[in-house]
């Protein structure tokens, strides 16, 4: 009988559980799951705890297949000469492969006063206390969201929903990706909503205060609660272990997903950086992503040489408070079409598209290897473009599937 291979994957995320759950597809791995909580966290969700509207909060035996043994706790530091992580609670856990999923979090606030008086949106316990913090002011309270990507919008959207007083800072255009049709919408509906939208370059952040927040126009804007949505950080646990990472600190990688210092390594999710050009970060990419990691890994148990990673973005969803959103179609190169859907329809597909993303980790944890997603996006030809090389031939593009 063939000797059991052990697997741990830290992180239990959309790409953690989607690669633990995956790996379960050999009887002779054994796969260890670790993560900080107990619960999983729809992170698609986390502007809704903010309005009070979801608890984000999944339970890992509905998503997590059996055979995954989940440790509650905090990976301090890995080993690769040893094949172990240290865990914060002490001892040690040994691997034979690792898949690195820790994700992303709040990003360090580097301008003047918000570290110490903005309210980062970008995880579970930052989200509840920025409801904590809501709950306790007025309920004409100013409150001011730097921000305007997608957790931005959607953050400002479900306050106003509930009636706050809300003004979106853009720092720059009111959601970058979007098609400006669909951008022309997104701003009526937050008009519709009462929210101030406040774009153009004059309106990046330069100081927030304990009741204002500054402009690069020098306007002063009151807020008696500044919500930081500008940007995404990664945990510093790879750098830490001496592993080679990207500027922003993510595991930089080949195109099979394994780090470029150890093959038994291998990333998924949003701290992956493959040939330091990472995907854009989303639960979507992030399922992918681990699946593809899991695979990774199996084929290198098996002797078999890796695929290189092929994802294409069909779609982006944006909520726009409960009763609307937007459903922007893309390209395979991840720029948005003329083609979007907005209003209540768009408000179903968002919702539709936060369903699906759990669902398809239950699907997973119940049938192993069945996650597929659209491929034939323009990664070669980017990879192929920095490199000063002529572009390769493309294959068809796959199927699109349902996008998270």
């Amino acid at each position: 009988m063939a000797e059991n291979t052990d697997v741990v994957v830290i992180g239990g995320g959309y790409a953690g559980v989607m690669a633990a759950n995956r790996l379960t597809r050999r009887d002779d791995v054994t796969v260890t799951l670790i993560n900080p909580r107990p619960v999983f966290v729809p992170r698609l969700r986390l502007h809704q705890v903010v309005g009070a509207s979801h608890d984000a909060v999944v339970d890992y035996r509905e998503i997590l297949a059996e055979r995954v043994r989940l440790v509650v706790g905090d990976v301090t530091r890995i080993d690769p000469a040893g094949r172990d992580v240290t865990l914060a609670a002490g001892g040690t856990l040994g691997y034979g492969h690792l898949i690195y999923a820790v994700g992303s979090g709040s990003p360090v606030m580097r301008v003047p006063g918000a570290a110490e008086f903005a309210h980062p949106v970008a995880t579970l316990e930052a989200a509840r206390r920025l409801r904590s913090v809501l709950d306790a002011a007025s309920p004409a309270a100013p409150v001011t969201v730097v921000g305007a990507g997608p957790t931005g919008i959607e953050t400002a959207a479900e306050l106003a929903e509930r009636g706050r007083r809300v003004t979106l800072v853009c720092g720059g255009v009111l959601g970058p990706y979007l098609h400006p049709r669909a951008r022309r919408t997104a701003a009526r509906r937050l008009a519709d909503l009462k929210v101030t939208v406040l774009d153009g370059p004059g309106t990046k952040t330069t100081a927030v205060t304990r009741d204002a927040v500054r402009l690069a126009d020098g306007r002063e804007l009151p807020s008696e609660v500044t919500v930081w949505t500008a940007g995404f950080g990664v945990p510093d646990l790879a750098a830490r272990s001496g592993l080679t990472t990207d500027a922003m600190g993510r595991l930089l990688t080949d195109e099979t997903l394994t780090s470029v210092d150890d093959e038994r390594i291998v990333a998924a999710g949003d701290a992956a950086a493959p040939s330091d050009l990472p995907f854009r970060m989303s639960a979507y990419a992030a399922g992918c992503l681990g699946a593809h990691a899991a695979d990774t890994v199996l084929d290198r148990t098996a002797g078999e040489r890796p695929a290189p990673v092929d994802l294409s973005f069909p779609a982006m969803c944006v909520g726009l408070g409960r009763r609307a959103g937007i459903f922007q179609f893309a390209h395979k190169d991840d720029t948005a079409m003329r083609l979007y859907i907005g209003g209540r329809t768009g408000a179903k597909l968002k919702e539709l598209s936060c369903r699906f993303s759990v669902k398809h980790l239950a699907d997973e944890a119940r049938k192993p290897g069945s996650h597929t997603w659209p491929k034939g996006g323009n990664r070669r030809e980017l990879l192929a473009a920095r490199r000063g090389e002529a572009p390769a031939t493309t294959e068809p593009a796959a199927r699109p599937g349902t996008p998270m």
